[in-house]
């Protein structure tokens, strides 16, 4: 028999658990959009007038040179798209279908790009490439004309997400195998007929979801289209959003309205993704699974394996030695000459040059923030959907799915419009709350994901059991729901803090004045003139990350899903 006051707080728990998690999305995720799209069609609602609706909006629909960025943009997208497709796609083909040699080890390579933020990954190649850089200096050769161009820009973002295309590819056709190929060739098709005609056409969904995703990144990434396309003259949407936030006279219904066409686009691509996914059934296994039949690579072992080699140096080589480089050397005049080789940067670290620990710390402490309110946002809301039959728990999973489509540079954007208001009671626009808000926004799908994913792998007996012996829902969740989602829930965490703590774009928007992050803080030095204290904190961060990801390994003991 439950006692009925246990029975009453559990039922009074269960009425206000939706409505206040319902309410802490709405604040969180659904408020900066809803601002963005109030700002965009009202042009002096900051004003408290609702005067002239879509006045901006249709101004900048008109205007070439705003609509030359949306241009830039898709062009961009399409280009970085077209390339990961070119490198990934044989790449991932060779590592699904033959004996690779390593195979397992080019996996852990492919992941390294994940682990340099792309502003670190443009910032390296511009000290490589530009005059009298590392290349010149190692081959006598340059690249500046290539680097600062749109080919080099999209070279630089290609080797930055192609590994989205590549991991989806070699799994898809892990999958498929070659089975059906052989079956093709018993009937008289030859080898690449049946690749093309058979193997390839089932891979279509994952390949073109990847891609797809490939897209999504491009179009929201910051940092190496403000690194490089400003000396190249090539703006896109995020670098015009920024400036006309950065620049005097501030241009707030025109970000506003560059950043609701930047959602759409976002919002579009994933929506097409999802509907080459789910819209024919590609089922390619029943019953017991069948071993891969792998091909041998034969006399194509060593030029696959070069391919490899070239691919991984371009990637993950070239950036990794180029951060080394400029953080083990004096002055970067000095060039790689042993007598130039130095720890001072390092030591300018822990110096506190510049404010270094102090963002390391900012960085820190705000990462560690955001990966614990989104673990408890996210373990509430996986609850809710998975697991319970409460009214809004459609809302709850739309609101959490949300921020995939948002770019930082929006979140952003959105965040400012809706808190620099006075009738809050609460005052937090100019403080780290602002941060610690964009990185909540930002995040919370990864907490929200990993624990539906294990809510829906515990069976409910558990649960009835524990209610039946008078167990509140607090109780419930606290001893029996909690140990087996705490290993995944802290997995997402940890995936939480290590991208909350290299964040750039949203970082450099709302970080309050005199605040600097570890992303700040690099972008800053190479600003001022002192690439080599930030490349020094970007050899901080880049191997945080990994030991962070070797953690998450260790955790899950099994690969993890990458984000970009």
């Amino acid at each position: 028999m439950i006692p009925h006051s246990r029975f009453r707080s559990a039922m009074t728990l269960s009425k206000w658990l939706p409505s206040l998690t319902v309410t802490i999305l709405l604040l969180v995720v659904g408020l900066p959009l809803l601002w963005v799209v109030l700002q965009a069609v009202f042009p002096d609602i900051s004003e408290g007038s609702l005067a002239e609706p879509f006045a901006t909006l249709v101004s900048t629909l008109s205007d070439p040179e705003l609509m030359g960025l949306a241009g830039n943009t898709l062009m961009l997208g399409a280009a970085v798209v077209a390339g990961s497709a070119l490198v990934a796609i044989p790449l991932g083909a060779l590592r699904g279908l033959t004996r690779l040699p390593g195979a397992a080890a080019w996996d852990v390579i492919f992941l390294i790009p994940f682990m340099i933020p792309p502003y670190i990954a443009a910032l390296s190649w511009m000290m490589s490439l530009q005059s009298r850089g590392y290349a010149e200096q190692l081959f006598g050769v340059e690249g500046d004309g290539f680097l600062f161009s749109f080919g080099g820009i999209v070279f630089v973002m290609v080797l930055n997400v192609f590994p989205v295309v590549y991991f989806a590819v070699s799994r898809t056709l892990m999958v498929v195998g070659s089975r059906f190929a052989a079956v093709g060739r018993v009937f008289g098709a030859g080898g690449w007929t049946a690749f093309f005609r058979l193997t390839l056409p089932l891979s279509i969904p994952g390949i073109a979801a990847s891609l797809l995703l490939v897209f999504a990144l491009t179009i929201e990434e910051f940092g190496t289209p403000a690194t490089l396309g400003a000396q190249a003259g090539f703006d896109v949407l995020v670098t015009g959003i920024h400036e006309r936030f950065a620049d005097w006279p501030l241009d707030i219904p025109g970000a506003a309205s560059l950043s609701l066409l930047l959602v759409l686009m976002a919002m579009a691509a994933f929506y097409l993704q999802h509907w080459l996914v789910t819209r024919r059934s590609y089922e390619s296994l029943s019953g017991k699974p069948a071993d891969v039949e792998l091909v041998d690579l034969g006399a194509w072992r060593w030029p696959v394996l070069g391919f490899f080699t070239l691919v991984a140096l371009l990637a993950v080589g070239f950036p990794i030695l180029a951060v080394m480089a400029a953080a083990f050397t004096a002055t970067l005049s000095g060039g790689l000459a042993p007598d130039n080789f130095s720890l001072r940067h390092f030591e300018a670290l822990l110096e506190n040059s510049g404010g270094a620990l102090e963002a390391l710390g900012t960085s820190l402490g705000l990462a560690s923030g955001a990966a614990v309110i989104t673990g408890i946002i996210g373990a509430l809301t996986g609850y809710l959907v998975v697991r319970s039959q409460a009214r809004g728990r459609r809302l709850l999973d739309v609101l959490s799915v949300l921020p995939n489509t948002m770019p930082a540079v929006v979140v952003a954007v959105g965040l400012i419009l809706a808190w620099n208001r006075d009738f809050w009671p609460v005052d937090i626009y100019g403080t780290s709350a602002m941060l610690l808000l964009a990185y909540v926004c930002l995040l919370l799908p990864y907490p929200v994901r990993y624990a539906s994913a294990a809510f829906r792998q515990m069976g409910m007996s558990l649960e009835d059991a524990s209610r039946v012996c008078g167990a509140g829902m607090g109780s419930t969740f606290r001893r029996v729901l909690l140990p087996p989602l705490l290993p995944s829930l802290l997995v997402a965490m940890l995936l939480v803090f290590a991208i909350a703590s290299r964040e750039l774009v949203a970082s450099l928007m709302v970080a309050p004045a005199g605040t600097a992050t570890v992303s700040t803080f690099i972008f800053g030095q190479f600003e001022q003139g002192s690439p080599g204290i930030g490349m020094a904190m970007s050899v901080v961060a880049i191997f945080t990350t990994t030991a962070l990801l070797v953690i998450l390994t260790g955790l899950t003991r099994k690969r993890l899903p990458v984000a970009g």
